[in-house]
């Protein structure tokens, strides 16, 4: 792997920032940026790519003792990177939307509205109903999603959610739920109860319109 003094200046994390953003950035490279420089026989790029790892692997349950294992990652360096992690927890991430009806919903998955294929989305929520990740479970062709309970809710768990909501579109532009998305919905929804997992709504959406399984009396 290439050290930082081996790329061209506009390819440098700290370079590439000011000129295209923090957004323009990789994982890695937005670590590089707050690491800064690397220590005696460690680049800096190869802290970063583990650091990211672990950031990826454990996000915010990202400890100082798992950060100072790295080689090369000390106090200072640690610090730098859990102290990024709370103001953003401060300032940012408290900044959550809260889903009180499918309308609440709408904005966040208008980007599948009017795809050609099927997409099968879930949303995790924390107790309050905040949304704590959107995650795309599968695409389909058509009409055609085949959905199982183990993919949906893998993640779910992982992120200690109280409850889901489940969107999906319909390409054709009908947003009423055929019989295999009832069929799909229950089978879901027998799952989740399983879990603990409480099903707050389903919602079908097409460009010009949406269905809710809760608004039309679906869910209890």
């Amino acid at each position: 792997m290439k050290t930082i003094k081996d790329l061209p200046e506009h390819n440098r994390p700290r370079e590439k920032l000011r000129e295209r953003g923090a957004a323009a950035l990789t994982d890695e490279e937005l670590v590089t940026a707050i690491l800064g420089r690397g220590t005696s026989g460690i680049d800096v790029r190869t802290m970063a790519r583990q650091v990211a790892g672990l950031i990826r692997e454990h996000k915010e349950n990202l400890t100082l003792a798992q950060l100072t294992a790295v080689p090369g990652i000390k106090l200072a360096k640690a610090a730098q990177i859990l102290s990024a992690f709370e103001l953003a927890r401060r300032y940012l991430l408290r900044e959550t939307v809260k889903i009180i009806t499918a309308e609440d919903v709408l904005p966040l998955v208008a980007d599948i509205a009017g795809k050609p294929q099927e997409h099968f989305l879930c949303l995790s929520l924390n107790g309050a109903h905040e949304v704590i990740a959107k995650r795309t479970v599968t695409i389909g062709l058509l009409d055609q999603s085949p959905i199982h309970p183990r993919e949906v809710f893998a993640d779910v768990i992982a992120d200690r959610a109280a409850a889901v909501i489940f969107v999906h579109n319909h390409p054709h532009g009908d947003p009423h739920p055929s019989d295999a998305d009832r069929r799909a919905h229950a089978r879901l929804t027998e799952a989740a109860t399983i879990l603990g997992l409480r099903v707050l709504d389903h919602i079908i959406v097409a460009k010009k319109a949406h269905f809710s399984f809760q608004a039309a009396g679906l869910i209890a």
